[in-house]
């Protein structure tokens, strides 16, 4: 559920990249880091505990209204993909607006993405939160690398589900920002179907999309 800030007229998204260890999640928010200008940014906070370690940054990208008073922060986290830190990720998940599942493209990580989805599955559900009443894509990381599955047979067996998949190199800044903007397409959908979003803060989604994504154009361009 989104966090409304009257008094600084701020609403947060909280977006989580999840999946299975060394998939590419820190990458992910590494790149889309580097990618915006400093003043649009917080800086990256890592957050330490004895074994396992959450990274989490935000930005402002979206002024709207009458006036352009309100804004809207987003706000980036992804979670220790280790076995162990199953605790770890259920706290992070808690309040989560949408959700990047990045998962390996090797064929001998299969069972490693199958086993983390399930577990976002199991902590969303111990949040209160239900995957298939929430934004989520797939992004299908790490294509440079030698036998992977092909796209077809990805997108074959996802399908049936509804949910966007993306191939990319996280390493290489490739389909990172693709991954973010359908993401955020599906996340704006999914507030204006239950709560009336843009016409309750004046902005169309095409008006939420460019002026999110023109941040990383100009960013290019400079």
């Amino acid at each position: 559920m989104p966090q409304l800030n009257l008094e600084a007229r701020e609403i947060s998204l909280k977006i989580v990249y999840y999946g299975p260890a060394l998939s590419g999640k820190t990458t992910n928010l590494r790149q889309i880091h580097a990618k915006l200008a400093a003043g649009m940014r917080s800086e990256m906070v890592t957050l330490d505990t004895q074994d396992d370690r959450t990274l989490y940054f935000d930005f402002l990208p979206v002024e709207f209204g009458a006036d352009g008073d309100y804004k809207i922060k987003l706000k980036l986290f992804t979670v220790p993909g280790q076995v162990l830190h199953r605790s770890t990720r259920r706290v992070v998940l808690a309040g989560a607006d949408a959700v990047v599942f990045v998962a390996d493209s090797q064929r001998s990580a299969s069972s490693g993405n199958a086993y983390s989805y399930k577990d976002l599955e199991a902590n969303l559900r111990a949040n209160g939160l239900d995957i298939q009443q929430m934004p989520v894509v797939v992004q299908f990381n790490k294509r440079d690398l030698e036998d992977i599955k092909p796209l077809d047979e990805i997108r074959k067996a996802w399908e049936g589900t509804g949910i966007p998949t993306i191939p990319g190199s996280a390493a290489k800044g490739e389909g990172v920002i693709e991954t973010l903007e359908a993401l955020l397409q599906r996340l704006f959908r999914h507030l204006d179907q239950r709560h009336a979003f843009g016409a309750k803060f004046g902005m169309t989604e095409a008006q939420f999309m460019a002026d999110v994504m023109r941040h990383f154009q100009e960013h290019k361009e400079a």
